[in-house]
């Protein structure tokens, strides 16, 4: 019993540290100029209502996995003219993630730019909704364990799933 209490505070404990370390991430990267939505909010949203869900990785990385129902918009050359085009409704709901939140906030200020008004960051990304266990799927429609870590010194942020760098 002692020991399950142990490894029970060991677990309690790191995922706290890496919630922590999320936070002052975020809080060293980001303005907060698009106003967070949790992965738990997203899964509800997700089974209740049309929301627009928008990757704002790298293709490589969309194409690991994905949260179902993205779409993928990109980072480096992203159009804001094209998402327009697909998106017609600019008070639809709009979350946009990346493999943390970073990128996915420049995203979504260009997003507003274009005229979007409920535009919000998935907090953590991708990474947050793996580690809360929730499904990915690759480029075939196949739930997968697989999420692109970004970078090795980025990586350490995902404790769930398995780690990919390059494409396989």
């Amino acid at each position: 019993m002692r020991k399950l209490l142990i490894i029970l505070f060991i677990f309690v404990s790191t995922a706290t540290m890496a919630q922590k370390s999320i936070d002052t991430l975020l809080k060293q990267y980001n303005t907060r100029s698009i106003p967070y939505i949790s992965v738990e909010e997203l899964r509800m949203l997700q089974m209740n209502e049309a929301v627009v869900i928008l990757d704002s990785r790298e293709e490589e990385e969309f194409k690991i996995s994905h949260i179902e129902s993205s779409s993928f918009i990109g980072y480096t050359n992203f159009s804001s003219e094209e998402v327009s085009e697909k998106i017609t409704n600019k008070h639809a709901p709009i979350i946009v993630y990346c493999s943390l939140g970073i990128r996915s906030e420049k995203i979504g200020e260009k997003l507003q730019k274009a005229g979007f008004t409920n535009v919000h960051n998935l907090y953590g990304g991708i990474f947050e909704w793996k580690n809360k266990n929730y499904p990915v799927i690759d480029s075939t429609g196949t739930e997968t364990q697989k999420i692109h870590a970004f970078s090795k010194a980025w990586s350490k942020w995902l404790t769930e799933g398995e780690k990919v760098y390059n494409e396989e």
